[in-house]
């Protein structure tokens, strides 16, 4: 058996796809299988898979579009390494990644994960370094320490300083609190490491630069944006915290959440289910919910222009 399971999930991103394979195969330690699970593609990617029918490749193929978490399932659930790590289609692992981190889990058996700081590279995998800086500094990462990880709730719910892409797991704590849900679209990374830290799970931080996270264009999007707002609702609905402090952020981001989607609901003509979600949200913003309310007397087919007038009249405040 192999001793670590590599995973990426992929969907019409045979351009990069082939890039991430090669980050795997590129690795300096060779004691693992590579798994591609295919939710529904319909690019090339079936024959750029053809040509690795002679590399330690599995390739799950689903027909049809299963969504993220599913296809995602579908990976973790053929993989038999002790350890696990999944990571998306458009990013790369360092060539050092496998080594650096499974070191950490065979030296400490009480260490559930690892994870790592990672580089900003650019769609033609040159890398960003003032990026990096800056989305390190963003995500709270500057301010890790080497090490265990104390406060883990707080490191993966406040600041979301982890990332998945950038973690090796021990299988065995992924599969205690059911890896991912089944059936989530969005969000469902941040709210993998909420569960794991609210089940003790144990991390060790490695603050070094051993996975690429890229950023490009095809990551944006207004059609993800009320499908996004939906998800990240679910899981900030899924939990309450017993840390007072926990539980005050969690109950501001729900109400940031129900006023931007309600606001783009309200935008696409879902007027009372949007109305009753900036009701929600007035904590945050009265004048971005009366706003909205305001908008929301407007025919359809003029709301869209007269939501971008506002948002660039307000600026950040719509």
């Amino acid at each position: 058996m192999p001793k670590i399971s590599v995973c990426i999930p992929t969907c019409n991103r045979v351009h990069l796809l082939a890039s991430a394979i090669a980050s795997v195969l590129d690795q300096t330690y060779t004691d693992f299988e590579l798994i591609v699970c295919d939710d529904g593609s319909t690019d090339s990617t079936p024959l750029l898979m053809s040509e690795f029918v002679d590399r330690p490749i599995r390739y799950i193929r689903h027909p049809q579009n299963i969504g993220k978490s599913n296809n995602m399932r579908s990976g973790f659930a053929a993989a038999r390494g002790e350890y696990f790590i999944k990571f998306d289609d458009d990013d790369r692992l360092s060539a050092q990644f496998l080594e650096r981190t499974s070191a950490i889990l065979d030296k400490d058996p009480s260490i559930d994960f690892v994870s790592t700081d990672h580089w900003a590279i650019d769609i033609n995998n040159n890398i960003d370094e003032n990026q990096t800086k800056r989305n390190s500094q963003r995500w709270g990462r500057t301010e890790l320490s080497a090490g265990i990880i104390e406060d883990l709730l707080s490191t993966v719910f406040l600041r979301q300083s982890l990332q998945i892409g950038a973690t090796l797991f021990r299988r065995t704590a992924l599969e205690s609190v059911g890896f991912l849900r089944p059936n989530w679209q969005n969000c469902e990374d941040n709210d993998l490491f909420v569960r794991l830290a609210i089940a003790e799970k144990k991390c060790y931080y490695l603050a070094e630069l051993l996975m690429e996270y890229r950023f490009h264009a095809g990551q944006q999007g207004c059609d993800r944006t009320i499908p996004y707002l939906s998800d990240k609702l679910r899981y900030l609905t899924s939990y309450e915290f017993d840390s007072e402090k926990l539980e005050t952020v969690r109950l501001q981001r729900i109400a940031e959440t129900q006023l931007a989607l309600g606001l783009r609901l309200i935008e696409v003509g879902e007027t009372a289910k949007g109305r009753r979600m900036v009701r929600s949200g007035k904590s945050i913003s009265e004048a971005k919910m009366w706003a909205g309310l305001g908008l929301s007397l407007l025919p359809v087919k003029l709301r869209g222009k007269a939501f971008a007038a506002v948002r660039e009249l307000l600026k950040r405040e719509l």
